[in-house]
């Protein structure tokens, strides 16, 4: 019997075990959603946790003792700087367990481990800060007011699309007296020429 031998050994010995979840954890707050087996989930629920509340109390001996358990310091940074605030009004409760569909190869038993505020935190993340839409929304104001601009005197005296074409043919009508005109005056010179 297994009588006050709390945990789950997973098949593992201890060091081979303790690096899973060191893994498992590090992942879970790096990405702040997992996919993994039922059993693993519920292992790491407290661990991970119990790191979000050493973000929570924010001093620097929390910050080491993060570090000793977490392998990445990027993942601790974000810990306390992002989730840990986030979740600064919560007394606990900070994970979410989601059963899903047996896996197909040997039917273990799946779950999704999150954040409980992951839904909220993608949505921030992906909506662009106010600043940029305004600046945005500015520079496309300024340019399509230079199209107005531009339009209107490209299109002087025109009212519908019939007066366009008139005024295209009447300005290549002048182009054509204008060549022709020019060999006249040619041979009006020649002939002055020949008169000499």
């Amino acid at each position: 019997m297994r009588h006050r031998k709390a945990g789950r050994h997973l098949g593992r010995d201890s060091a081979h075990r303790k690096a899973l979840y060191r893994n498992l954890v590090t992942d879970l707050l790096r990405y702040e959603r997992i996919t993994t087996t039922d059993a693993k989930a519920r292992e790491i629920r407290p661990i991970a946790e119990k790191m979000i509340t050493l973000g929570r109390r924010g001093d620097l001996h929390a910050r080491r003792q993060a570090l000793s358990y977490i392998y990445d310091r990027y993942v601790v940074e974000k810990v306390f700087e992002d989730i840990a605030p986030r979740m600064a009004d919560r007394p606990g409760g900070y994970l979410r367990i989601t059963r899903l569909e047996p896996r197909k190869g040997d039917g273990a038993r799946m779950a999704v481990i999150e954040t409980v505020d992951y839904q909220e935190a993608i949505e921030v993340a992906e909506a662009p800060p106010a600043g940029e839409t305004d600046a945005t929304t500015e520079t496309e104001a300024q340019t399509e007011e230079t199209v107005e601009v531009d339009e209107p005197e490209a299109a002087v005296g025109t009212d519908d699309a019939g007066d366009e074409v008139e005024a295209a043919e009447a300005t290549a009508e002048s182009d054509d007296t204008a060549e022709v005109e020019e060999p006249e005056a040619n041979d009006a010179s020649e002939a002055e020429d020949e008169e000499r």
